[in-house]
């Protein structure tokens, strides 16, 4: 269980097709207080670290199955992308932001960008089926990140981002046409289940 918090952004230093795919991740984490199996969300996905080192610098490998794949971003994965990180909640950790899984429901796409003073305005396209999980002034995980919806049009929605979020998490390097993973809020799916025995 995450929050969408942003406490690092790594770097692809490897990346390995095996059985499965195999990425070797740079963090600024302290690997000594990482345990081999536990749960970081990279971009959002929720994956299991197998093994950590010091050298060249702090890193941690992750093995991310053909079906991840295949429904996240993680196809466009390269070395040297950048990734958002957060470690797993712990019991009596701050929520500051927002109950979000690590399981990424589909991709979305971002269709514009522009500035708005400091902060700069995305909009996104959603895959269809996940728009009407999606709500003026309610929460989205992008990239692991939770923020708020500030507009809704069909399947586009736009969200703002203020100069801290930009510096603090890869949304500064955003660019038209990128992928971006979504897990849509818990609670607005389980709204939205409700309303079909309603």
């Amino acid at each position: 269980m995450f929050t969408g918090i942003i406490t690092d952004i790594g770097e692809i230093i490897g990346l390995e097709q095996r059985g499965d795919l195999l990425a070797r991740i740079a963090t600024d984490y302290d690997v000594d207080g990482i345990d081999i199996g536990a749960s970081i969300a990279c971009n959002g996905v929720c994956l299991t670290v197998i093994a950590l080192g010091k050298e060249p610098r702090n890193w941690f490998d992750v093995e991310i199955s053909t079906e991840t794949v295949a429904a996240t971003n993680v196809g466009e994965w390269v070395v040297g992308h950048h990734l958002n990180l957060e470690r797993a909640l712990k019991i009596g950790d701050e929520l500051g932001g927002h109950i979000v899984s690590g399981h990424v429901d589909g991709v979305a796409q971002v269709i514009s960008i522009r500035d708005e003073g400091d902060s700069t305005r995305v909009t996104f396209r959603a895959p269809p089926k996940l728009a009407k999980f999606i709500a003026p002034k309610g929460s989205v995980a992008l990239n692991g990140t939770s923020l708020t919806v500030n507009e809704v049009d069909g399947s586009d929605f736009g969200i703002n981002f203020i100069p801290h979020t930009k510096v603090a998490t890869t949304w500064g390097r955003v660019s038209e046409g990128d992928l971006i993973n979504i897990e849509i809020d818990t609670m607005a799916r389980y709204v939205a289940r409700l309303q079909e025995f309603a």
